[in-house]
């Protein structure tokens, strides 16, 4: 039976930064309920997308230092040499099925309460960690801090890179990354060059993607996950604020935008509940790359541009604008 000529776009390659996608089938990463406690098993279920046809294979979100673990999850980790030999079967796994590996790495930040490690959460400024609901809360951050959450970042991605993987992720979605914390408005109460208007917020994503770039060199592509709406209304993350300044701050540094909207119930939704193809109204304008085009406040038509090395924006917050009308497309029973 021959094939309908629309779905041809799908079996053609696609270069993803130095690297090359045989075919755009792409397995975000996800959980499989294996993490970093059954490495060969987690190998061997991934390595069957690959002898299936499908050109990229990634982890589920990886932690980049016990500081920020996500006990009681078995989630990947990616902290020292047995973590990376563990980690090696999956990208060897990819690799025989001639795919590509990615790795997601994240930082918690107060995602968690590390109850394994024993370390205080770290946040944007002091607050409750989000699951668990366990009573700890989150310290609020130093200049100390945050170069070491860069510096971590930087030396997971290079170690990734040494062993085998293709493309490494900068995680900003589900309100699980410090990086998206410190995005948002809620919880970054900040009054550094990291707080107030957006283009501070969004200051370690930009910072924590070049320091990917950076570790990685051309080895391996740099990609970004991300949220362009919390769904919560005007006070969270929102498509028409965040998520177009981010967007367009950063639209050339990382070689693939992974978009999606936050939480997971808004990601993860099951056909019973969300219709098909429910995130297009959040995310298609992504595909244009409006770079440039964004300003903090319509009495202020500036374009906003990234510089590792300017001086601090303002830290002023932005007027927050109206939300973007969401609507979740539920089917009643």
């Amino acid at each position: 039976m021959s094939r309908d000529p629309r779905h041809d776009i799908l079996f053609q390659p696609v270069q993803v930064g130095p690297k090359t996608a045989k075919n755009r089938f792409y397995q975000v990463p996800h959980c499989n309920a294996k993490g970093y406690m059954k490495p060969q098993g987690d190998a061997a279920q991934r390595v069957m997308k690959a002898e299936g046809g499908w050109a990229v294979i990634c982890t589920e979100a990886c932690s980049i230092h016990p500081a920020a673990e996500a006990a009681p999850y078995a989630e990947k980790r990616l902290w020292d040499e047995r973590d990376a030999r563990d980690l090696a079967l999956f990208a060897e796994a990819c690799h025989g099925g001639d795919a590509l590996a990615g790795i997601e790495l994240v930082h918690w930040g107060l995602a968690f309460s590390n109850r394994s490690s024993r370390a205080i959460p770290l946040s944007p400024s002091p607050h409750v960690t989000h699951y668990n609901w366990d009573p700890v809360v989150a310290r609020g951050m130093d200049k100390a801090d945050i170069k070491d959450v860069r510096r971590w970042q930087a030396e997971a991605a290079k170690r990734a890179v040494d062993i085998g993987f293709d493309i490494i992720y900068v995680y900003v979605a589900h309100g699980l990354s410090i990086a998206q914390h410190f995005l948002s408005p809620v919880i970054n109460r900040r009054t550094d060059e990291y707080g107030g208007s957006v283009e501070n917020r969004a200051r370690l994503i930009g910072e924590m993607l070049e320091d990917t770039k950076d570790a990685v060199g051309d080895r391996a592509a740099v990609a970004i996950r991300f949220a362009v709406e919390e769904i919560t209304g005007p006070t969270g993350i929102t498509m028409s604020e965040e998520g177009q300044a981010v967007v367009e701050l950063f639209a050339e540094l990382p070689a693939l935008w992974d978009v999606n909207v936050a939480d997971w119930q808004w990601d993860s939704g099951t056909a019973r509940f969300d219709a098909e193809g429910h995130q297009e109204q959040y995310v298609s304008w992504v595909k244009q790359k409006p770079v440039n085009r964004w300003s903090a406040s319509a009495a202020s038509p500036r374009p906003i541009r990234w510089s590792r090395r300017s001086s601090a924006a303002s830290s002023t917050s932005s007027a927050r604008r109206g939300p973007p009308s969401p609507t979740r497309l539920f089917r009643k029973r």
